[in-house]
């Protein structure tokens, strides 16, 4: 089983993060370091994929409304369309090598999904998958979207699991380019408040079920704080 760091980052803006990931995935990539999964949220930021025009056409809102409202646009080199990052909203980063055993893009993908899926399950919540549709759904609503970029079998960007998020700034745009679903959270499907860091220690502990991996001890790397 490989070692997985764990990074809690807290609140960090979408370019920082940016910075952080493609800092980790040169080391990565260099054997400098081993497998890393980032965990944090972002302020209110708007992020776009890297085909066609990103899903810039899905932006709902005006510049100047998102001005207002203190939203970021922010190009991205991940996979799909345009979605809404903030508060409330656990965002991971997984950054791995996966070579030799783990190439397979659907599989990794899946994988994610799988973790999401039993974090959820943990709530008594079912959430599945949708047929042709990637993320991770509550019947017509999807609880967590999933973005990836894999350069030379190096992950970055990840997953957006919904929990406590303000689920209005959605309607700033058509998420994911999907225009006849919506979007859910885990406090909406429970009805009461769950505890982040509680939300997260569960995602971890499946993320290694999943992955076949298990916490390492806490390695620095330059402008990144270290594992907790």
């Amino acid at each position: 089983m490989k070692p997985l760091d764990i990074r809690r980052l807290g609140t960090v803006p979408y370019g920082e993060a940016l910075e952080i990931q493609n800092a980790l995935a040169e080391e990565r990539r260099h054997g400098r370091i081993g497998d890393v999964l980032l965990l944090l949220e972002h302020p209110h930021v708007l992020t776009l994929g890297a085909r066609g025009d990103g899903g810039r056409s899905h932006i709902l809102a005006t510049p100047a409304r998102l001005a207002e409202l203190g939203v970021e646009v922010f190009e991205t080199g991940r996979g799909g369309d345009v979605t809404y990052h903030g508060p409330g909203q656990l965002v991971g980063y997984p950054i791995l090598d996966l070579k030799p055993e783990r190439c397979d893009v659907h599989k990794y993908v899946r994988n994610i999904e799988e973790v999401i899926i039993r974090t959820t399950g943990d709530y008594g919540i079912r959430a599945g998958r949708v047929s042709g549709l990637t993320g991770v759904w509550v019947g017509h609503e999807k609880i967590a979207a999933i973005g990836i970029r894999i350069s030379r079998w190096i992950t970055s960007h990840g997953f957006a699991f919904n929990i406590s998020t303000d689920l209005d700034y959605f309607r700033l745009i058509v998420p994911c380019g999907i225009s006849d679903r919506g979007v859910t959270s885990l406090d909406k499907l429970l009805g009461r408040p769950v505890p982040f860091e509680e939300v997260e220690d569960r995602l971890v502990g499946h993320f290694c079920e999943v992955f076949g991996c298990v916490l390492s001890e806490a390695r620095s790397a330059e402008g990144v704080p270290p594992a907790i």
